[in-house]
């Protein structure tokens, strides 16, 4: 039923976690698509042949869109090879400790530039595509942190609520334009950036007591509710979040 077929997706982040996931499930549902990524390029070179081999199309370049000369770049190179731009996924993020009153400003300036001004960054550059094409989807990737808070991460926090807050900004502004603009708040996620405190078992089962499925969400789990929003069944919907937390957190 749901059919991406014609479409091209750019993704941030996308050589693994969410990313990656989001890139293979949007492929094998008929887009082509464009990843970047920061560091890992062994990672981001099998999400490459992964999408190749469902038969669609792939452009990546490695950078921090967190830097405007690196997101515009990215937006150019997929309106290079592709034409246009019909779906826009912002993924890219760090999550990192940061105890108040001893994190360093520049962990806090990192954090931000990542996780918020590369939406921004992004936004800015592809919104003009968007509006030419006569429409289009941002799914912005915020987090259950951004909607309650999370002590000793009070930067990432800060950063996944504010992507809430920019986004219910350009649901309403971009509406004429039809560019539909929502979010998807994940929970705990099985991904490398949560493996190193998930390698405490005892912690991962408390992880798994709090989330009323009793599950930690995988990759494929977030690419899902992505992958819908980026659909015709959801034309009707703009300045929404989706939780995937199993039921953690309610709003």
């Amino acid at each position: 039923m749901i059919s991406l077929k014609g479409k091209v997706s750019i993704i941030t982040g996308g050589s693994r976690g969410i990313g990656a996931a989001t890139a293979l499930l949007l492929a094998k549902a008929g887009s082509d698509i464009a990843i970047n990524y920061i560091e890992n390029g062994a990672k981001a070179a099998a999400v490459v042949d992964g999408v190749k081999q469902t038969g669609r199309k792939i452009v990546n370049l490695q950078g921090n869109v967190g830097t405007s000369s690196v997101a515009r770049a990215f937006v150019d190179k997929t309106i290079a090879e592709y034409g246009k731009i019909d779906i826009v996924v912002n993924n890219a993020g760090i999550w990192t400790h940061g105890e108040i009153g001893a994190t360093p400003e520049r962990v806090w300036d990192e954090t931000l530039d990542t996780n918020l001004k590369g939406v921004f960054n992004i936004c800015n550059a592809a919104v003009p595509c968007l509006k030419k094409n006569g429409g289009g989807r941002i799914i912005n990737i915020s987090s259950t942190a951004g909607q309650r808070g999370e002590a000793f991460h009070a930067h990432y926090a800060a950063s996944k609520g504010g992507i809430l807050a920019f986004t219910k900004s350009l649901s309403s502004e971009l509406a004429p334009f039809m560019i539909l603009v929502n979010s998807v708040a994940p929970g705990w996620v099985d991904t490398e950036m949560n493996e190193d405190v998930f390698a405490d078992r005892a912690f991962r089962e408390q992880v798994i007591n709090t989330i009323p499925l009793k599950k930690i969400a995988t990759a494929e789990d977030v690419a899902g509710a992505v992958l819908f929003l980026a659909s015709d069944l959801a034309s009707h919907i703009t300045g929404a979040t989706i939780n995937v937390n199993g039921g953690s957190v309610l709003n």
